[in-house]
């Protein structure tokens, strides 16, 4: 698989990357003075959080903390980074809990955070774990897509069906705190840590909703999230209707059985509703463009700033829906992959995009996988659409703007798939 979005989950998001595997020893990372300001605000989430040390850690040595590369020992006074450790392990109120390991980790933490990145995270032992899970399409929790929007830790979609849906969260929510936890600059792996947890447990989430805001608590009960991520059914006129809720690691065997069945109805037209769909793998995303595509054509690039390393990612499928009408729904909670496939579509003119903005996350994710579990999911490129426009923070906007309201969804009013539905009624 190829390059990993936030999911967090908000996650997942992720598309995603090859696994590297990759054996760094600790002064190699600590590259940058932001080390020591990482292990400062490691150390004071870790233990302001949790009130104990994580189960992840524990007690060990530093090891190869005499092998300095010699353009380190020129650019940075490195004591700094021991001074400080032995400050803390001297004189913090609470130095009996904490452990060389804790330390360590919370260091790395901060190395990543000082990119200023809010997609760039280090995902300690546990956390690792449990970002795979997600991506595997099953995890406890609450069901929502997280993501960092104007500053804000902000709802990208709740998951259909899921706790976060049936309690009232809606895209575009903006988490002001997490169990009375201010979220102001918190990291979103941090906040996915808080909002996660066992089945049967609840979280409060306090959020700010619409352009003036109403500020809601809103408590959730965890439960096994199971993700389910195509369904179909068929609409009036004959119409297929495919909902598309992640790019997740078994979507494009659901989605080949989904299209398989739909071809056998004979469809007028197909719409594909991507509303709310926060991403996922890379690849997938291009296996369900391929279904429109032709294959060799681009469906995304690459850009890493230079165009001697961008990166072109083609059509590898049989255009099996080229030829049927096709409508895409959009919304602010769709993301990542999803804006590839929509923008790709739309640029091509192989499908009309319908709805609202799409949410603009552009960025693309590497996941480096270390050798003691844990990984670094960092910032490598840019998206752009076969046309070169950027999805980052833009996003792609739709060829008819049609708002859902505040009412339409409280009444249960879909204008956006009456639209879709209009259209392709019209088509011969």
């Amino acid at each position: 698989m190829n390059e990993i979005d936030n999911l967090n989950p908000v996650p997942k998001h992720l598309p995603l990357s090859h696994h590297k595997i990759v054996f760094i020893c600790l002064v190699a990372i600590l590259l940058t003075v932001s080390f020591f300001i990482g292990l400062v605000t490691g150390l004071n989430k870790q233990i302001d959080l949790a009130g104990t040390v994580p189960d992840l850690v524990s007690a060990g040595q530093i090891l190869n903390t005499d092998i300095m590369p010699e353009y380190l020992a020129k650019d940075i006074n490195f004591k700094q980074f021991w001074k400080v450790w032995d400050i803390i392990k001297a004189k913090y109120i609470d130095r009996e809990l904490v452990t060389d390991a804790q330390l360590f980790y919370g260091a790395l933490q901060g190395l990543v955070a000082s990119l200023d990145d809010p997609y760039s995270v280090f995902l300690n032992p546990t956390t690792a774990e449990d970002f795979a899970e997600e991506l595997s399409g099953k995890f406890e929790g609450i069901g929502a897509e997280i993501g960092i929007k104007n500053d804000y830790l902000t709802i990208i979609a709740p998951l259909p069906e899921s706790p976060a849906e049936k309690a009232g969260l809606k895209s575009q929510d903006r988490i002001l705190t997490i169990d009375q936890r201010d979220t102001t600059a918190i990291s979103l792996d941090e906040a996915v840590r808080l909002i996660k947890g066992p089945k049967g447990s609840s979280v409060t989430l306090t959020v700010a909703r619409g352009e003036d805001p109403e500020i809601l608590d809103i408590v959730i009960t965890r439960d096994t999230i199971d993700i389910k991520s195509v369904r179909l059914e068929m609409k009036e006129a004959d119409i297929a209707y495919i909902k598309l809720t992640h790019f997740n690691g078994d979507t494009s065997g659901e989605f080949k059985e989904k299209v398989n069945e739909l071809l056998t109805k004979s469809p007028r037209g197909v719409i594909i509703d991507m509303r709310n769909n926060a991403g996922g793998y890379l690849e997938v995303a291009i296996d369900i463009a391929g279904y429109w595509v032709k294959n060799g054509e681009v469906v995304v690039k690459e850009s890493y700033g230079n165009a001697e390393n961008d990166k072109n990612y083609i059509a590898h499928g049989n255009e099996e829906l080229k030829n049927h009408p096709t409508v895409v729904l959009i919304n602010g909670g769709s993301a990542s992959a999803s804006e590839i496939v929509a923008g790709a579509l739309q640029d091509l003119g192989l499908a009309q995009i319908v709805g609202e903005a799409s949410f603009g996350k552009g960025s693309v994710q590497e996941l480096e996988e270390l050798s003691d579990g844990s990984s670094v999911k960092i910032t490598v490129a840019r998206w752009l659409t076969p046309f070169g426009r950027s999805i980052q923070e833009k996003g792609i906007l739709p060829d008819l703007e049609v708002e859902l309201t505040e009412d339409d969804y409280n009444n249960s009013q879909d204008p956006q798939l009456d639209k879709a539905i209009e259209i392709l009624k019209l088509e011969p």
